[in-house]
């Protein structure tokens, strides 16, 4: 009797085993998501914003010619703020599908590296541009 009840118990448990229990619904999971589709956009806005920049600092010497100095380096801070603005554009991009990924499996964790690389890249551009100033 006890070897039969036994047997019912192994056959139940490796049925238990092999049915896939749903994950239970988190309503935080759809929220959770939206606000990182929000922060993949606003780093995408700030990426063109730098793509701009770098365009209108190198078209600078074609509206005001007469007023720019003979040694024109804006190119290179233009360039500066070309690259990056795609590596924000890179970044931003590899960060969100990162963020996706530990939403879904529930393991998300705020990453400090991401906030320091930003905004080094930020202060350097903007030296770049005191530096530009200051020397034109």
């Amino acid at each position: 009797m006890q070897l039969c009840n036994l047997k019912r118990k192994t056959v139940l448990q490796e049925f238990i085993n092999e049915v896939k229990i749903p994950k239970p619904y988190n309503p935080n999971r759809a929220r959770d998501h939206l606000a990182n589709e929000r922060t993949y956009l606003a780093w995408i806005r700030t990426a063109v914003a730098f793509l701009g920049i770098g365009i209108v600092v190198v078209r600078l010497r074609y509206i005001f010619p007469t007023q720019m100095p003979v040694h024109n380096h804006g190119w290179k801070l233009g360039l500066v703020f070309g690259i990056s603005g795609l590596l924000l554009v890179l970044l931003a991009t590899a960060h969100y599908f990162h963020v996706q990924k530990a939403i879904e499996t529930e393991s998300y964790q705020p990453e400090k590296r991401w906030i320091i690389v930003c905004s080094m890249v930020v202060t350097l551009v903007g030296a770049g541009v005191i530096y530009y100033l200051l020397t034109s």
